[in-house]
């Protein structure tokens, strides 16, 4: 009788947003006054304080988008600097983890400089990006590429250093050119790996884009997220945040429909399984 109530791909949506429901009635109890137990927090509005509320918060998302309707222009900044950010570096990374992949010598040569780079802190690079770039669109597009350049580049070089050497031989013998080989091996064969790092880069462009909104803006939704921790607006700040996150989804899942639509030819998990 219940079997329907079970997860499985035809009901995976509704589950998904049931658990998105649970968590926001939760978020509404533990934050409702009289339902937080007085050993927890000192009186009733505390929780409240510290967590938000989530009625205040769509409440706060709301007039941002269709009451006053003033986000429109820092949210536009925000997503201009993150789409730039995510492009930049993805490119980049992509360019340069072919190159060295392909060229032995000069990957051995910049190993060290490029683990050296990648094991800096790169948020701390933003006060310089603010004085080379200025407050503008630029030190918040320099700040993301930073951190979406080493993701791409890594899972690039891995893929293509991974590209099975029958194959390559193969290709080879049946006098496949440089040009072929990059197009019809190592190409395919980092793809995967190129996905993957698109994915994590995501919310790494956005990190980019707050980040350097945060150190120094008049414009941006990470500017509305500074402001309003200044009068300790933690509504707005939550509101600003789930904003935030739901572009991310959204660009992670626009990215999820290119990496389908170019990986047709793998099978998924559960054709493989049954292979």
């Amino acid at each position: 009788m219940w079997q329907w109530l079970k997860p499985r791909p035809g009901n995976l949506r509704l589950w998904q947003l049931a658990l998105l429901l649970a968590v926001f009635l939760l978020w509404h109890a533990l934050t409702a006054p009289g339902l937080i137990p007085p050993f927890v927090f000192d009186n009733d509005r505390q929780a409240a304080f510290f967590f938000g509320e989530p009625l205040k918060v769509l409440a706060r998302i709301w007039a941002w988008f269709v009451t006053d309707a003033d986000i429109y222009q820092h949210l536009g900044i925000t997503l201009a600097e993150t789409l730039l950010a995510f492009g930049i570096g993805s490119v980049t990374g992509l360019a340069a983890g072919l190159w060295l992949a392909l060229s032995p010598m000069a990957s051995a040569i910049l190993e060290p400089y490029i683990k050296a780079l990648n094991s800096m802190p790169r948020i701390i690079l933003a006060p310089i990006f603010s004085v080379w770039f200025g407050l503008g669109i630029g030190s918040k597009v320099a700040l993301g590429v930073t951190l979406v350049f080493f993701i791409v580049f890594f899972n690039v070089y891995q893929g293509v250093r991974e590209v099975s050497p029958v194959v390559l031989a193969n290709a080879r013998m049946l006098g496949a050119s440089p040009r072929q080989l990059l197009r019809h091996v190592y190409l395919p064969s980092a793809t995967s790996w190129v996905f993957s790092s698109l994915h994590t880069s995501v919310g790494l462009a956005f990190v980019g884009a707050v980040v350097g909104e945060y150190l120094g803006s008049s414009q941006g939704v990470g500017y509305l997220i500074l402001q309003a921790e200044g009068t300790f607006d933690i509504n707005t700040v939550m509101a600003g945040i789930l904003v935030l996150t739901a572009f991310a989804l959204v660009l992670d899942a626009l990215v999820g429909r290119i990496e389908r639509r170019l990986l047709t030819w793998q099978p998924k998990a559960g054709e493989t399984e049954k292979l």
